[in-house]
This record gives C-alpha cells, sequence and structure tokens, in this order.
C-alpha cells in the first residue's frame, strides 16, 4: 500500500505515512512498535503519588491554606514543592490533579467594599 492511501486510511498527515513507510523500510514491522506515549514522565514515585493523593484528601487547611478549603493548581504545586522537593508548573499540577482524579477550583474573590444589597437588587 503507498504512503498516500495509508495517510488517507488512517486519517493521518503525509508526513506521518512517509516517515513510517521509511521506518518500515529500514527496520521492518519491529520499528513500528509503540514508544508509549510522548512527553515527559511523572517526577514523583508511585508512593509520593499515593502520599499526594492522601494530603488532597486532607484538605488544604491541614497544609496552612486556611483561607478557603480549595485546591487550586498553584496550591498543590506549592505542596509537591515543599513535600517532595520537586518544581511543578501549574498546568503540569493541573494535570497531575486530574490523573488523580481532583480537579483544581478557583477560589471565590470578593471586594471587600461588595454591596450585598445592591447585587441583589441588580439580580432582580
Amino acid at each position: 500500500m503507498k504512503p498516500l492511501e495509508v495517510a488517507q486510511r488512517l486519517r493521518a498527515s503525509r508526513k506521518s505515512a512517509y516517515q513510517w513507510h521509511q521506518l518500515w523500510q529500514d527496520g521492518g514491522i519491529e520499528a513500528l512498535v509503540s514508544r508509549g506515549p510522548s512527553g515527559s514522565r511523572c517526577r514523583l514515585s508511585p508512593r509520593c503519588l499515593e502520599k499526594l493523593a492522601a494530603y488532597l484528601e486532607e484538605g488544604p487547611a491541614v497544609h496552612g491554606w486556611v483561607e478557603d478549603q480549595v485546591w487550586t493548581a498553584g496550591r498543590v504545586a506549592t505542596l509537591i514543592g515543599r513535600e517532595y522537593h520537586v518544581s511543578y508548573s501549574v498546568s503540569g499540577a493541573t494535570r497531575l490533579m486530574h490523573w488523580l482524579g481532583f480537579s483544581p477550583q478557583v477560589p471565590v474573590r470578593r471586594v471587600a467594599e461588595r454591596d450585598e444589597e445592591a447585587v441583589k437588587m441588580w439580580k432582580r
């Protein structure tokens, strides 16, 4: 089968089909075996991930965030840094939270001068 036909059938780009064809020519079927998911590997061990999930279950107040009971991705990244001395970005912490079955929350921030009565009137 020609690479263009492979690209159409698999809904892949022509470039990918030509790369696969070249791999096949150079190394046979073994060269086409998946190398697993791309991207960087998790920097926490499975045991650390279990402990992190337990920390998240305990809630943010136990770990110093007493103003609200919300796990934000920034807080989780900070917690990972404190506990494991590993730096995670906010987006990396978000992906890790989703992988552990949690979702990052955005804290509600209200202005101190907020007039609740005016808000109710406006909504009506």
